[in-house]
């Protein structure tokens, strides 16, 4: 049986110039170098400048990806950007997106879903490309956390950086089973009674600012753990595969605390799971994309391989996703 799949054809990524490393910040911030690394395996983080918003970042990053797809902007359809600190309340991101790509009229739209933001819009996307409404997709992460940090919260102001990565999907024809090239299948959850946990304490309709993110990083960490393991545990049942079947992990970069936690729950072979945490810190939304494409750049991951995305973000909400490059 012919089955049409939404498959990833090209990756890119961006992450802006500034570099601000644990000792950076134990200048101004009670902490140290030694006390981040031991709790989150962070080392730096990138910054954006304050004059370069989230699009500029997509933008970057979505150049990458459609070279390396070998398209331009005028083979776009659809645009999604998974975001939670977009340039403006509104337009979309994903619409700036468009107009700064120079691509023509279609369809563009962000999905918040924080740091699960990324498998979200993958999934959406796949709608869109399995069912015959999009023959080049553009899904971006890109995020600028350190624009929702306290600056005087030791707690979280460590564990955040900016950054965006970008995948193109384009539709691949398959034979209905786990050797297709392309999304094999996603859970998706949310548990909105767990809000307290991990939220920005402002909004348009509230406080009308911005705010600053709050986290419970404790009760984060013990619900991050159980959550996501179930969550792949589900993706690899709608794929159709096996924990064992999976030639790579690529997890959501919040804490190597958690990445190891996850991994030891499942019984994960450590040598499969990619890491850039250490580099680029918590990006949200964009650190799937950006830890795909830094594993895909130095030939860890090839076309071909069995590989695995999640994450989990304030809402709460989690997800994962199976996929054949």
């Amino acid at each position: 049986m012919s089955v049409t799949r939404s498959a990833v054809t090209g990756v890119g990524s961006y992450l802006p110039e500034q570099i601000v490393t644990n000792a950076d910040l134990a200048k101004f911030v009670d902490t140290s170098d030694e006390w981040i690394q031991e709790r989150t395996g962070i080392k730096q983080r990138h910054k954006a400048r304050d004059d370069q918003p989230t699009s500029d970042l997509a933008v970057e990053a979505a150049r990458k990806a459609l070279a390396d797809a070998g398209k331009t902007a005028a083979d776009i359809d659809l645009i999604i950007v998974a975001t939670t600190t977009p340039d403006m309340t509104f337009p979309a991101v994903a619409s700036i997106v468009q107009h700064k790509l120079g691509a023509g009229v279609g369809i563009a739209f962000d999905v918040q879903a924080v740091c699960s933001g990324f498998v979200y819009a993958l999934s959406v996307a796949d709608g869109f490309v399995a069912r015959g409404l999009s023959k080049c997709a553009l899904v971006i992460g890109a995020e600028e956390m350190t624009k929702l940090m306290d600056w005087t919260d030791r707690t979280t102001c460590v564990l955040f950086g900016d950054g965006a990565g970008a995948v193109v999907l384009e539709p691949r024809e398959g034979q209905g089973t786990s050797a297709d090239q392309g999304m094999l299948g996603f859970a998706l959850r949310a548990d909105g009674s767990k809000t307290d946990l991990l939220y920005v304490d402002g909004g348009p309709a509230t406080t009308g600012t911005v705010g600053h993110l709050r986290m419970a990083g404790n009760q984060v960490f013990r619900h991050a753990v159980v959550n996501i393991a179930e969550g792949i545990t589900a993706a690899c049942a709608a794929a159709d595969i096996q924990i064992a079947d999976v030639d790579w992990f690529v997890p959501h970069q919040a804490n190597q605390r958690i990445i190891k936690g996850v991994g030891d729950r499942l019984g994960l072979d450590e040598n499969k799971v990619i890491s850039t945490v250490a580099l680029h810190a918590n990006t949200s939304a964009a650190s799937i994309p950006l830890a795909l494409d830094a594993a895909i750049k130095d030939g860890r991951i090839k076309k071909g391989d069995m590989v695995l995305l999640e994450a989990m973000g304030g809402g709460l909400t989690w997800g994962a996703c199976a996929l054949r490059l």
